[in-house]
């Protein structure tokens, strides 16, 4: 892979994430405070996400996959894209602002599929070029992040005179910048042949259910769908939260979240190969656990430090069980199966995991409010941290240890 074809990779990656990142971590906050939802619209409108991994396939088995390039399919999403955040710009309540949201994210969610396809057609050694390229990726985030607290749109301020709106114009352009860069992106044609049938199991991945017949395999599955009841909290809540117990600049402060996952990124081949998977996965849930036991600690008046603690613990949540979970399911599933394997995880975590924690979520923050100090933080937090231990504890039961072949 050439310098050029490089840069024009990492660029896309850098504004895929920047787009996703000027919002989505101060919705929580956005919507109670500008648009008045309550626990219930906040969970409705975060599990777009899940109902975005799950209608997601069709779209790149029925159209990218088999019909268009890659990176033309990209382009037209993301021009879509920004016509949609710009209409969440506009919207005054709620009932307007869920069906744009909820378009926007079903093709959101597919266009993380295409990025990776344009991505890997162009390198001869993914294993080897993916990582520095994907890494431009969380620097988006990070540095949507910050601009927003640099703007002062995440400050009690910002929020109290209706600035945190601007979010959606600035995802709205960044989108517009990412539709027309798209295509002048290398062409990825499609590998599918266009008179072959699909059947709808192929495009979900569900040709791979016959990996459920390993025990160890299905314990995973099972506990990649639970641990992602309690994930959901910190996705639909943890901005929110921040807002609420009067932390100064809450999306800048998240960032520390993502600057984490690029360390425990690269600190993940050593721990796998020392400790195995087993202790690995278990590691990751245990830091779940911990994350919500310091943001309920927080919750009472703590000093920052303890909150930025639990942020930090993302980077062991997020790489320490999903990509290891992906290294476990390649080495699981056969040639056959290893991409349908990787679509069947995907829409158990992001889909039918997160979309039963979004709704849990919401339930419990509506139901421990308190009327004169906002919700209450100190008990909500102690359900998903309970969870996330109970899910740790019966992985260790019923998962036997075996040794996974990784290639670093």
């Amino acid at each position: 892979m050439g310098t050029k074809i490089r840069v024009q990779l990492s660029v896309m990656m850098f504004l895929e994430f920047f787009v996703w990142g000027s919002w989505f971590v101060t919705l929580g906050i956005y919507l109670p405070n500008t648009l008045g939802s309550n626990g219930g619209e906040i969970a409705m409108a975060y599990s777009t996400q899940s109902w975005g991994a799950i209608l997601s396939p069709f779209i790149i088995g029925l159209i990218a996959d088999r019909f268009f390039n890659a990176e033309r399919i990209l382009g037209f999403l993301h021009l879509l894209g920004a016509v949609l955040m710009y209409l969440l710009y506009q919207a005054t309540d709620f009932g307007s602002f869920f069906p744009y949201l909820l378009a926007y994210m079903v093709m959101y969610m597919s266009t993380l599929a295409l990025v990776n396809s344009v991505s890997f057609g162009q390198m001869k050694d993914p294993a080897k070029e993916f990582s520095f390229v994907r890494v431009f990726g969380t620097a988006g985030w990070i540095v949507a992040g910050i601009l927003i607290s640099i703007l002062n749109w995440d400050s009690q301020t910002g929020i109290s005179e209706g600035l945190l709106r601007n979010t959606f114009l600035m995802a709205s352009i960044s989108s517009a910048i990412l539709g027309v860069f798209s295509f002048t992106l290398p062409k990825t044609p499609p590998k599918a042949n266009k008179s072959e049938k699909v059947s709808v199991t192929q495009m979900l991945g569900l040709d791979a259910l016959s990996l459920l017949k390993d025990r160890n395999f299905l314990v995973f599955f099972l506990a990649s769908v639970l641990i992602c009841i309690p994930l959901a909290f910190y996705y639909q809540h943890a901005g929110q939260f921040l807002g609420e117990i009067g932390v100064s600049n809450p999306a800048g402060k998240m960032t520390v979240g993502q600057v984490s996952e690029v360390l425990f990124l690269l600190l993940l081949p050593y721990f796998f190969k020392r400790f195995g998977f087993k202790m690995t996965i278990m590691v990751a849930m245990l830091a779940w656990a911990l994350r919500y036991m310091f943001f309920a600690i927080a919750s009472g008046g703590e000093e920052t430090y303890i909150l930025l603690l639990g942020i930090a613990l993302h980077g062991i949540c997020y790489d320490f069980f999903f990509v290891s979970g992906q290294i476990y399911t390649d080495s699981k599933a056969g040639a056959a199966y290893k991409s349908a394997a990787q679509g069947l995880i995907t829409l158990a975590t992001y889909g039918c995991g997160m979309l039963i924690g979004f709704w849990v979520a919401g339930k419990i923050t509506d139901f421990f409010i308190l009327e004169e100090t906002g919700h209450d933080w100190q008990t909500i937090w102690t359900y998903p941290a309970a969870f996330a231990f109970l899910v740790m504890v019966l992985f260790l039961l019923l998962f036997k240890n075996e040794k996974i072949a990784y290639k670093s």
